[in-house]
C-alpha cells in the first residue's frame, strides 16, 4: 500500500489555480522531496494531505484512507511540521511536548513515556525543563519536530523544516530527518534548499503553476537535462567575441556558448575529455585564460530548466488552522505560510 496518493487534486483561490490535476504517489518508508518556486502549489498540497484544506476535486489518500471522507482516521496517522513553529514559548520542553501528546488522547503516563523518549532522541534532554524562549532556532525546531511525532505516525509532512537555521543546525537536523526515514518513516519534504533535497529525498517531484512537471531520482532528473558544462574565465571580456566563435564546435548538439561579462559557459557531453581541446582552441586564436573547470549538472540547473525564475507571484497567504481537538487527534497548528 501507497503511504499517499493523489489524484487529479485541483484547488483555486478566487481566479488562481493553486493545484491544477496533480498525481503523485509515494511509496511506504521513502523520503520525497517536493520542489517548486513560491506560489508551485507545495504547500496547499500538503494542508489538503493534513485535512487542514478541502480540494475542489480530486482525490487524495494517506495510508489508504480518504483525506475527504475520514479525515479523523488520517490525522491519527500523519505529523505535520510547518514553516513557523508550534512551540508555546512560555512551556518548557516537557511541557510542549506532553501538552501535544494529551491532545492526541495519550494518558498521563503514556504522554510522560513519550516525552521522555522524544528528549533524549533529540538531545534535549538536558533542556527538557527550561522555557522554550531560553532555546536556540535549532532548538526550537528539533522541538517542533519532535512535537510532530509525539505519537508515532506514519506519514510526517515537513514544510520547510530547516527554514531560518544556520549551516550547522541545517546539518544536524539532516541528521535527524535522514534518522526518522531510516527507522521507517514516510516523509514529505517540502524545501527551496536544493541541496537539501539532493541530501535526503528518495525522490523529487519538481511543480510549477499547480501542476507536477518531473519527478525521479536526484540522478535521473540531472541526467535528463543532459551533459556538463565547461566554464571559462577569460583574461580580458574584450575577447568574448572570439572565444564564443571558437568554442562553438565543442558544444552538445542543439546548444550554444554562453557568456556573461568574462565567462563562458560551455555545454558539453563531455567536458573532461574535451578540456585539451578547448585550451588550445581558446590558445589558438589569442584568448588568455584565468580559470577554467569542468561541473555535472546540478538540481539548481534542472529546477530553473524547470520552471526559470524564483520570483513567482505567491498565492494569497491562508493561516493554517488546526481541527479542535475534539474532532479526533489534532494535527497543531503548525503556521505553514504559502509555497
Amino acid at each position: 500500500m501507497n503511504a499517499v496518493q493523489s489524484i487529479d487534486l485541483r484547488k483555486s483561490y478566487g481566479k488562481t489555480e493553486a493545484l491544477a490535476g496533480v498525481d503523485i504517489t509515494i511509496e511506504t518508508g521513502t523520503v520525497v522531496g517536493l520542489l517548486g518556486p513560491n506560489g508551485a502549489g507545495k504547500t496547499t498540497f500538503v494542508r489538503i494531505l493534513a485535512t487542514l484544506l478541502r480540494p475542489d476535486s480530486g482525490q487524495a489518500f494517506v495510508g489508504g484512507v480518504d483525506v475527504i471522507e475520514e479525515p479523523h482516521r488520517v490525522r491519527a496517522r500523519i505529523g505535520l511540521t510547518g514553516q513557523e513553529t508550534a512551540v508555546d514559548d512560555n512551556l518548557t520542553g516537557r511541557e510542549n511536548l506532553e501538552h501535544v501528546g494529551r491532545l492526541y488522547h495519550m494518558g498521563g503516563r503514556e504522554a510522560r513515556r513519550r516525552t521522555a523518549e522524544l528528549l533524549d532522541g533529540f538531545g534535549l534532554a538536558d533542556v527538557g525543563s527550561k522555557v522554550a524562549k531560553t532555546y536556540s532556532g535549532g532548538m526550537r525546531r528539533r522541538l517542533d519536530i519532535a512535537m510532530s511525532l509525539i505519537a508515532r505516525p506514519a506519514v510526517l509532512f515537513l514544510d520547510e523544516p530547516t527554514i531560518g537555521l544556520d549551516p550547522r543546525s541545517r546539518m544536524a537536523m539532516w541528521d535527524f530527518i535522514g534518522n526518522l526515514a531510516h527507522e521507517g518513516t514516510t516523509i514529505l519534504l517540502t524545501t527551496q534548499y536544493l541541496e537539501e533535497a539532493d541530501q535526503l529525498a528518495d525522490r523529487i517531484v519538481v511543480m510549477d503553476r499547480g501542476t507536477v512537471v518531473t519527478e525521479g531520482t536526484s540522478s535521473e532528473l540531472k541526467q535528463r537535462l543532459g551533459g556538463g558544462r565547461i566554464e571559462i574565465e577569460l583574461q580580458d571580456s574584450a575577447d568574448i567575441d572570439k572565444a564564443v566563435e571558437a568554442l562553438g564546435l565543442f558544444c552538445a548538439p542543439g546548444c550554444q556558448p554562453q557568456h556573461s561579462n568574462s565567462t563562458v559557459t560551455l555545454p558539453v557531453e563531455d567536458g573532461t575529455q574535451l578540456v585539451p581541446q578547448v585550451v588550445r582552441a581558446l590558445d589558438s586564436v589569442g584568448v588568455a585564460l584565468i580559470d577554467l573547470g569542468v561541473r555535472q549538472p546540478t538540481l539548481d540547473d534542472v529546477f530553473l530548466s524547470l520552471t526559470g525564475d524564483l520570483t513567482e507571484e505567491t498565492l494569497p497567504t491562508e493561516k493554517m488552522s488546526a481541527p479542535k481537538p475534539t474532532q479526533g487527534p489534532s494535527v497543531q497548528d503548525r503556521g505553514v505560510k504559502d509555497s
